[in-house]
Parts: structure tokens; C-alpha cells; sequence
């Protein structure tokens, strides 16, 4: 009995996980999670897709700002039926990379124009996240109110460098 419920959840696992993998480029689905200011959970075709936004990084939810990205996102789409746009691809955490769009406005701009977001510039060569920070920088808007702000990629490297040492 135990066999055959271990064989059911594996293929359960890889139903869902193949359902993922044939996506199309364009989908339109509903926000049913939003787990910080740059991902999201969606639900298309009754299964549970994990968004991670393309172009942009947001503060950690530890980070100053982080909690106000995250909260600014909510707002934005939660509970909504957005557009999700990608290039199929996924990172290390298999969340699906993409750009969301809700009533002709782009989730990824709209985080980073209100400075609730940097350009990835690691990751996306798209200039107009960099125009658009530059401008969210003139105005002070969001992370840039503060005299400085910390990248959530240097960070993400002091934590996991703090939390190396504390575990030695």
C-alpha cells in the first residue's frame, strides 16, 4: 500500500511538473499567491504555476522596501486574471521567468518606476528598466527616499555569508 502511494505522489510530481514545462509564451491565468515583491503563484488550468517576474530584482522581505514590494504587488494583481508572458524559460527554483501584465500596464515596470525594484541588469539587457529606475532614482521614489539602498543581490550574498559564519 505504502509503494503505491509513493509511486502516485511521484507521478502526481511529474504530471504537474510536465503540465509546466508545456506552457505557452502567452497564458492568461489567476493570481492566487503572492510570496515577495518579484514572485508570484498563479493558477492555470487548475494547476499552481510559480512566476518569477523577468528583468528586475525586488529587496528581500527582510530588506528595507521588501515588504512594500511585496504589498505593492498584491495590490496590483492578487486575486486578478493577468496576461503572463515568457520565453519558456525557468531558473534553479523551476519558477517559470516572465513578464505580467494586468488592464495594459506591466507589473515588472510598474515595481521598478516606483522604486520598489532594481533592473537586473545581471540577467536583461531590456534599457527601458534602466531608464525607468533612473527616473524612480530623480524622483526619490520608494527605495531611492533613502539616503542608500543595498542591492537585494549584495544582500542575498552578506546573509548568506552572515549565516555561514553563525553555522561554523
Amino acid at each position: 500500500m505504502k509503494h503505491i502511494l509513493v509511486i502516485l505522489l511521484y507521478s502526481m510530481l511529474f504530471l504537474s511538473f510536465s503540465l509546466v514545462k508545456n506552457l505557452p509564451n502567452e497564458f492568461t491565468a489567476k493570481v492566487i499567491g503572492v510570496k515577495d515583491g518579484d514572485t508570484i503563484e498563479v493558477l492555470y488550468k487548475k494547476e499552481p504555476v510559480i512566476i518569477r517576474l523577468e528583468h528586475i530584482d525586488c529587496p528581500e522581505k527582510k530588506q528595507a522596501f521588501g515588504q512594500k514590494a511585496k504589498q505593492f504587488t498584491a495590490d496590483f494583481c492578487f486575486g486578478k486574471k493577468v496576461k503572463v508572458i515568457s520565453k519558456g524559460k525557468f531558473d534553479r527554483y523551476r519558477r517559470l521567468i516572465a513578464v505580467v501584465t494586468y488592464k495594459d500596464k506591466i507589473l515588472n515596470k510598474e515595481l521598478v518606476s516606483n522604486g520598489y525594484a532594481l533592473h537586473f541588469k545581471k540577467y536583461s539587457k531590456d534599457t527601458s528598466y534602466t531608464i525607468l529606475e533612473e527616473q524612480a532614482k530623480l524622483k526619490k521614489k520608494g527605495m531611492w527616499s533613502q539616503e542608500e539602498s543595498i542591492a537585494p543581490w549584495i544582500y542575498r550574498k552578506r546573509t548568506s555569508k552572515k549565516d555561514t559564519l553563525q553555522k561554523l
